[in-house]
């Protein structure tokens, strides 16, 4: 008798359904078992405002919790960075598979990279964290930039630059990377020049709380370094008080002396989406051994920030 399938509930975009497709083949190697994808609609799929108008947080997700809570699917694939801060006690992150590229790319026409847009270029993006701090590169390189809203998959958005409806859209790395589209990629952008969302390239396999079984099956996936950094920047967001569509941008990047990892080093930054005004700080320290200590290294650049007035450039605090 072959064992039953387990069902992971999924986001119906292509990016999505690439990402947990990688997931469900994962899985079934680690249980034996089978896995179907069960496609879920979720509010920030079906809505056309922007993201920054309906919350940012957790509209991508809030369908494929209540799916889970349900008992319609067994577990739940999310990119971590549209997981709202705080985890609802019934549901467990099981794993946090090894993280993918966290940074920002560049899709441009010509083949452009960033630097060589010409005066005026209009960039496309969704997102008041990348707004912000391309708006802050192009006034400190001398560059006349307008960034655009947009919405949409990534199709779409690479769409308004080959439709000439834009110079030039910025995209998350591993996005592409999943959706097979990586060749589109015309630059990429330095963690230096705009540092990525709180877990960005990073997923998150979500099941119930009592599924002792599954969550122990899962755990194989879990890689603990990808998770200890994306716990300290996503402490970093909570502390900020800010919601995943606020200006914050995070990185935990692992600092290696030779094949020795010795350090974390935690960068944040927020600012105004004019790019008028930045906020960043930087901290390092020994490699967070449990969840508390990578919770503690987030709060305490949060506070660092904080004291240097990051609170004021967040515009409307998260609800």
């Amino acid at each position: 008798m072959t064992e039953k399938a387990l069902r992971l509930g999924t986001r119906r975009s292509k990016l999505a359904m690439a990402q947990s497709g990688q997931v469900a083949e994962a899985v079934s190697q680690v249980t034996g078992r089978p896995v179907e994808l069960v496609e879920i609609t979720t509010y920030g799929d079906v809505s056309r405002e922007h993201l920054a108008q309906i919350g940012g947080t957790g509209v991508f997700v809030a369908a494929l919790r209540e799916a889970l809570a349900r008992g319609e699917v067994d577990f739940a694939v999310h990119s971590l960075k549209d997981l709202p801060t705080t985890q609802p006690d019934e549901l467990v992150v099981a794993a946090i598979p090894v993280r993918e590229d966290p940074r920002d790319v560049v899709v441009a026409r010509d083949a452009l990279k960033l630097t060589d847009l010409p005066r005026g270029a209009r960039i496309g993006t969704g997102s008041p964290r990348r707004m912000a701090q391309l708006n802050a590169y192009a006034r400190s390189h001398g560059m006349d930039i307008e960034t655009v809203p947009i919405r949409g998959n990534v199709d779409t958005r690479i769409g308004y630059v080959t439709k000439g409806d834009l110079d030039a859209v910025v995209l998350a790395a591993a996005g592409l990377n999943r959706v097979g589209r990586s060749e589109d990629v015309t630059d990429f952008l330095s963690v230096d020049t705009v540092l990525p969302a709180p877990g960005q390239g990073a997923l998150a396999i979500e099941c119930t709380a009592d599924n002792a079984e599954l969550i122990a099956e899962l755990a194989e996936l879990d890689d603990p370094l990808t998770r200890a950094a994306v716990t300290a920047e996503r402490s970093l967001l909570a502390a900020l008080e800010a919601g995943c569509s606020a200006p914050v941008g995070a990185l935990a990047d692992l600092l290696a002396d030779g094949q020795i990892v010795k350090e974390m080093r935690l960068r944040g930054v927020v600012g105004t989406t004019d790019g008028s005004t930045l906020v960043q700080l930087s901290t390092t320290g020994p490699v967070p051994e449990t969840h508390e200590a990578a919770m503690a290294l987030g709060r305490d650049l949060a506070t660092g920030m904080l004291a240097q007035g990051a609170a004021g450039l967040m515009g409307e605090r998260a609800q």
